[in-house]
């Protein structure tokens, strides 16, 4: 019960301000962790008690229960198990967890061409803007992120985790310290048929997930046509990472249980700033426009 909160997120809070957040006194809250093992404070180096701002929503969690009638101990495990329970993925595919979470989401058809230039803004724009973000990347096949490798490669030096995905062979290099985490999906998969790019930072987020519309086997491969939604709210975009963590967790991929409990906490509230969305539709816009050209100019070379 313990273990996913007291991993959630990197303490801030001081006994004194977890008191004053919730109204509990530092001396009850010593007397919870005791008695019942919540909250469990994490340790700094200089062995200084810590607490994350998440165990001040459990707190006032568990206040709301005893309020209504429910014995302490019974209070904070209900509370404890909710918190867990909703950091918790509810599907292998982001593009479902992102339709089931945020149904205000509008879908789109966009063909890989748009995709492309949407992807790149999102990397140049929020990726490799934020603040020690982790990313994510799911690209199908080793063919497709062949291009991008090296994009990534930079993305990932200042992540402060970074891992893609497609049907990579178990042999292959699974990436090197530097680099993002090569994970490769199991045959049945959904996340094989979905296009992902996502960003989850303190102050810049971003997701893009687009599911490959069945029938395209005999489509040229920039004609392929994907049902798209994308967004910036920190919300949608630390469900959409909680999604893909859990993935690179379940393939053992390197340090993919600490990413887990990181995304554990709560999404940062604050949403980005309209300049920063400005830049974005302006850069994906230009992209765009850079592709078209170069596929027209590809067709009359052909």
């Amino acid at each position: 019960m313990n273990m996913a909160l007291s991993s959630a997120q990197e303490g801030s809070l001081t006994i004194g301000d977890l008191a004053e957040r919730t109204g509990v006194a530092p001396a009850t809250l010593r007397m919870w962790e005791q008695r019942h093992g919540f909250p469990v404070p994490m340790r700094l180096a200089s062995g200084h008690r810590r607490y994350r701002t998440t165990d001040a929503d459990v707190v006032q969690d568990v206040l709301r229960r005893r309020d209504d009638g429910v014995r302490l101990d019974v209070a904070i495990e209900q509370a404890v198990a909710r918190f867990v329970e909703q950091a918790r993925p509810s599907a292998s595919s982001v593009f479902a967890e992102l339709g089931r979470r945020h149904p205000q989401l509008a879908a789109h058809r966009l063909h890989k061409t748009s995709l492309i230039a949407l992807s790149w803004a999102i990397e140049d724009e929020f990726c490799a803007k934020a603040t020690r973000p982790h990313l994510f990347g799911a690209f199908q096949r080793p063919e497709f992120y062949d291009p991008s490798r090296s994009r990534w490669r930079e993305l990932a030096r200042v992540a402060r985790s970074a891992y893609v995905f497609a049907d990579f062979a178990p042999a292959r290099d699974p990436g090197d310290s530097v680099g993002p985490v090569e994970v490769a999906l199991a045959a049945d998969a959904p996340l094989r048929r979905e296009w992902v790019v996502v960003c989850d930072s303190v102050e810049l987020s971003a997701a893009l997930s687009a599911w490959e519309l069945p029938g395209q086997q005999d489509v040229p491969d920039h004609e392929r046509v994907f049902e798209a939604v994308w967004t910036v709210d920190p919300v949608a975009a630390r469900d959409a990472a909680r999604v893909c963590a859990a993935m690179a967790q379940h393939a053992d991929a390197r340090d993919a249980a600490t990413a887990v409990a990181e995304l554990a906490a709560a999404a940062p509230r604050e949403h980005a700033d309209p300049a920063a969305v400005t830049t974005l539709f302006n850069r994906v816009v230009a992209y765009a426009d850079a592709v078209s050209w170069r596929d027209r100019h590809r067709t009359a070379q052909d």
